[in-house]
């Protein structure tokens, strides 16, 4: 049974309203208990399995052999400074190019051997203007000042023009502060970082370049391969005395992590697919404050296509419904906060955004018992939802039970503005400022107490009439006495605290205004249902002035156009590492002769040879 509680609430609506781990085999086993040379300038990286005993033969250990990866590079004051002193250090390798974005140059090959999708430049620019806001935060408590490329002075940024002011000089006690962090340099008192899933190591690096106040960066990647260019990459740019590359299974890494003096400051987690086998991990091994980052891009679980996968892994019931990307970020803090209150801990989401194909949040993770318990009731005690039959009163439709899911506010809008802030007086530090901005803008606009929204174009296909302006809309919404914003993640979306008895009574109003044939609709239909009563609100659509947001008005880029052709999510990266391709050819063989062996079975059934049927027949009779 699903409770409706102050921050986990079950979804009810009308009917209309809406690793696999690989055996490593003798093969494998002593080429991950050899060392690989990485020539071409490069020094050396060795690989150490777990264990050292070369007489092992069980299968548990052959399981349990996880290669960790550690490079020897040269000291930090021969590290090239240009582009053409990085070349002749390192020389690529045949079918690799350099991947520039932001301030790193990164060498990748042509196959897809490590995984790397340009079109989610956006989620890493977002993640280094976060972690930087973070980092300011975080190191101010400190009394040391970040140094952010570019930045000049700080500026209190407002949508409107009139609320707009500068802010000069410190405030909130950075006056104090003595120390300086610049990035690229390690920063004795900064943040503990970890890239779970670092592929290319990409993030890692662009972290390294672009963000001031950070100790040390571990890019972690179970593939042989993605760790062996993760420290090519880091030499590439210089970072190496920063980035720590680690090859082992990112779970396992968090694990063993989640001391007190060990745990992680940030942890960015980034998959291909599902997060959920990497959360529990997750809440134990951030510290205390700490930043967790989160990126979901099975959106067809999340999104209703697969409600009960969706539950399996979050805990959740999805719905598909046009609300399902809000839905879908609802569901996977749901799950986070759900995960840490096995451990004392409760969330904070900062930024909780669902954009292209993906979603992603960033929240803090804190201990605490007494908001752990807040988690289920205000009152320490099992909440009750509002009574609902087994019908929509409105419609006739019967209703639908997705949930629970988080019902909070999904931003932290002080946060947010300071993100937003520090983008738009430094617009050249990212290559999608625009964007960032736009998108952040509709943040703070949004409605932070209403989950959930509709969708303007649904509500006129519900009733067969033509869909209202969006700004009629809003206005009549405004005239009725009641809130509405638009939302980040769709163009149509409306978020009011209207009751449903208003928004019928409001596209009534209207399809009186455009009426249409009554004659053609059937009388079991939810138009027929809703159009059988008459309004008891009279809907006034005259536009207000208010009813335009300043993100609209200011024509900022909300939502992005494509970026290219066939973009999107691109194709899973080569599971075999390096190390296994001789395995997965053998496997695949075996794959195939079985398939054949179960069609010439197949065959047979329904085909019995000659012989046997002649066996069956009777004698003739004499």
């Amino acid at each position: 049974m699903l409770l409706c509680t102050p921050r986990f609430i079950p979804s009810v609506i009308s009917h209309h309203l809406t690793h696999i781990r690989i055996h490593l085999g003798r093969k494998k086993q002593r080429l991950a208990e050899g060392s690989l040379a990485i020539t071409r300038g490069l020094g050396s990286m060795e690989t150490t399995p777990s264990s050292t005993d070369t007489k092992v033969t069980s299968m548990e250990a052959e399981m349990n052999a996880e290669p960790q990866v550690t490079a020897s590079f040269a000291p930090s004051s021969e590290r090239p400074d240009t582009s053409t002193d990085r070349d002749k250090l390192i020389e690529l390798l045949p079918g690799e190019t350099v991947v520039k974005e932001g301030k790193a140059a990164i060498l990748f090959p042509s196959a897809n051997e490590v995984f790397y999708n340009p079109v989610q430049e956006f989620n890493r620019d977002l993640t280094c203007a976060v972690l930087t806001e973070f980092a300011r935060e975080w190191m101010a408590k400190k009394g040391v000042k970040l140094l952010v490329p570019g930045e000049k002075e700080r500026m209190v940024v407002s949508l409107s023009e009139e609320e707009k002011e500068s802010a000069s000089g410190l405030k909130n006690g950075e006056e104090e502060l003595t120390a300086t962090a610049t990035a690229g340099e390690i920063c004795e008192d900064g943040l503990r970082v970890l890239e779970g899933l670092s592929a290319s190591g990409l993030r890692s690096v662009r972290f390294a370049l672009e963000v001031p106040g950070l100790r040390s960066i571990t890019a972690n990647d179970f593939s042989f391969k993605a760790a062996a260019l993760i420290s090519r990459n880091a030499r590439y740019n210089g970072v190496e005395h920063l980035v720590q590359t680690s090859c082992r299974d990112a779970s396992m890494l968090m694990y063993e992590m989640r001391g007190k003096k060990q745990s992680y400051d940030v942890i960015d987690i980034d998959p291909y697919g599902s997060p959920a086998s990497f959360l529990d991990a997750a809440v134990q091994a951030v510290s205390e404050g700490g930043l967790l980052c989160v990126t979901c891009t099975d959106m067809a679980v999340m999104a209703g296509n697969n409600s009960e996968t969706c539950y399996s892994k979050y805990g959740s019931m999805s719905l598909k419904a046009r609300y399902c990307h809000e839905m879908a970020l609802r569901i996977i803090l749901h799950s986070v906060d759900q995960r840490a209150a096995v451990y004392q801990r409760y969330i904070r989401p900062l930024i909780s955004i669902s954009v292209d194909f993906y979603i992603r949040v960033f929240m803090q993770v804190h201990t605490g018992q007494a908001v752990v318990k807040n988690s289920a009731s205000m009152k320490f005690s099992a909440a009750t939802g509002p009574p609902v039959g087994t019908h929509c009163e409105h419609c006739g439709q019967r209703h639908q039970l997705g949930g629970p899911i988080w019902a909070e506010p999904l931003h932290d809008v002080s946060f947010v503005q300071k993100v937003l802030s520090a983008v738009s007086s430094n617009p050249s530090r990212f290559g999608t400022a625009k964007r960032i901005e736009g998108m952040l803008s509709m943040v703070t606009e949004e409605l932070e107490d209403v989950p959930l929204y509709y969708t303007v174009d649904q509500l006129s296909s519900i009733v067969h009439c033509n869909t209202p302006p969006l700004l009629q809309f809003r206005s009549a919404l405004l005239h009725a006495k009641h809130r509405v914003s638009l939302s980040h993640a769709c163009k149509n979306a409306i978020k009011t605290d209207a009751p449903p008895s208003v928004i019928w009574d409001i596209m009534r109003s209207w399809e009186k205004a455009n009426p249409v044939k009554r004659e053609k609709l059937s009388e079991t239909s939810p138009a027929f249902k809703i159009l059988s009563k008459e309004p008891s609100l009279e809907a006034c659509f005259t536009v207000r002035e208010d009813a335009n947001p300043q993100s609209r008005k200011q024509h900022l880029t909300r939502f992005q156009e494509n970026p290219q052709a066939f973009w999107g999510p691109k194709a899973r990266a080569r599971a075999s590492g390096g190390i296994t391709t001789e395995l997965d050819e053998k496997r695949k063989m075996f794959q195939n002769k079985r398939k054949r062996h179960t069609t010439d079975l197949l065959r047979h059934k329904h085909q019995p040879c000659k012989r046997f049927k002649k066996a069956r027949t009777p004698p003739p009779p004499p």
